[in-house]
């Protein structure tokens, strides 16, 4: 969003915005904070805090001038319902209620399901109303695209890769680490990584020395998720050499990326996942989960690998600890495929079409 905004200059709604906790750069950018309790949810958790978000772009009329809505993760696409001309730039629809509906019912307890079954019968509603309205959407990938499809009858959706700075990424060696970066969630699996280093250890004895397993993310205050970074925290000290870290600034972010052997990346269905890309910026082997995103941005066998199991991922591991000649080769790999398809360049070119189909100017053009 920050990009998008940069290029086009344009001001940016937000239900919140906290200076210090966000990228600088937003701080030359005109920031129009539109309130996050228009629903008057009381606070219960991250959901609790979704739905007030929901209910701010809800209930909010732009004013001023404009040419068109670029919104983006979900449900700030909820503008729609005072405003026109909007193109949904897709991460993934709201997934608590949708394709990870059953899984955060299963994690919740028994006395709290009823209050999430019937605040996601209520989503659910608002969401289908609202997204048949929407004038154009972009999916970040073709497994976001097949859930727009799935639960919106949304098949006209087209689909954008997004975009990373790629001269922000450097390869600096080899220190023997594997890495995963991602907030810590139970959907982003970082137990799954563990559990696969695990194996690992126990079976994988080199002249190339010791190994260790680095995990870095952000942490939510929110008790669901602090308790999950809890029990990951709890297994990695069991299994040893599991280093966890929180909230890294981008500048250690990059040079962990720079020095790792390979990134592993573990999410349940992850819609697209910049991880991957990332890591092939910084010129690393990707060892990912067989599904979702990953299956769209990483050619098995040349930039990395895709797995289905822990054991898979294990062995991967192994194999690139006994090659080191194979992470470089498989490094290299990425590095091209970084650049000749994520860039922001290349999402330039497509995006500004893209906004000039459902832009004002456009409807003008054509009267």
């Amino acid at each position: 969003m920050l990009k998008i905004a940069q290029h086009y200059d344009a001001p940016i709604y937000v239900a919140e915005y906290n200076k210090e906790a966000t990228f600088e750069e937003f701080k030359e950018l005109e920031i129009n904070v539109i309130g996050k309790r228009h629903g008057g949810i009381p606070p219960y958790g991250r959901a609790a805090q979704g739905l007030n978000y929901g209910f701010a772009f809800l209930n909010y009329k732009i004013d001023e001038d404009y040419d068109v809505i670029n919104a983006h993760i979900a449900p700030s696409h909820w503008i729609r319902e005072n405003n026109e001309r909007v193109l949904w730039y897709c991460h993934t629809p709201l997934r608590e209620v949708w394709d990870l509906y059953k899984y955060r019912m299963h994690l919740r307890k028994f006395y709290k399901r009823p209050i999430y079954m019937v605040g996601a019968y209520a989503v659910r509603h608002i969401d289908r109303k609202i997204v048949k309205d929407i004038e154009y959407i972009i999916a970040n990938s073709n497994n976001t695209k097949s859930r727009l499809v799935k639960y919106f009858g949304r098949l006209d959706a087209d689909v954008l890769n997004g975009g990373v700075e790629i001269e922000l990424y450097q390869n600096n060696g080899n220190d023997k680490y594997f890495f995963y970066p991602s907030r810590y969630s139970p959907n982003k699996r970082q137990l799954y990584a563990i559990e696969a280093f695990n194996i690992f250890k126990k079976n994988y004895k080199s002249k190339q020395g010791k190994f260790k397993l680095v995990l870095s993310g952000a942490v939510s205050k929110d008790k669901f998720y602090y308790d999950y970074y809890l029990k990951v925290k709890e297994r990695a000290n069991v299994v040893g050499d599991v280093e966890v870290l929180e909230d890294v600034d981008d500048e250690r972010l990059i040079d962990l990326y720079s020095r790792c052997t390979a990134v592993l990346y573990a999410p349940i269905n992850e819609d697209y996942g910049l991880v991957p890309i990332e890591g092939m910026a910084s010129g690393k082997p990707i060892i990912a989960v067989n599904e979702g995103g990953p299956k769209e941005t990483i050619i098995n066998e040349k930039v990395g690998y895709l797995i289905n199991s822990e054991k898979e991922m294990a062995e991967k591991m192994k194999l690139l600890a006994d090659h080191p000649n194979m992470v470089d080769e498989l490094g290299k790999r990425g590095i091209a495929r970084a650049k000749r398809y994520y860039s922001w360049e290349h999402f330039f070119e497509v995006f500004d079409k893209a906004l000039y189909k459902v832009a004002k100017k456009n409807e003008e053009d054509k009267e």
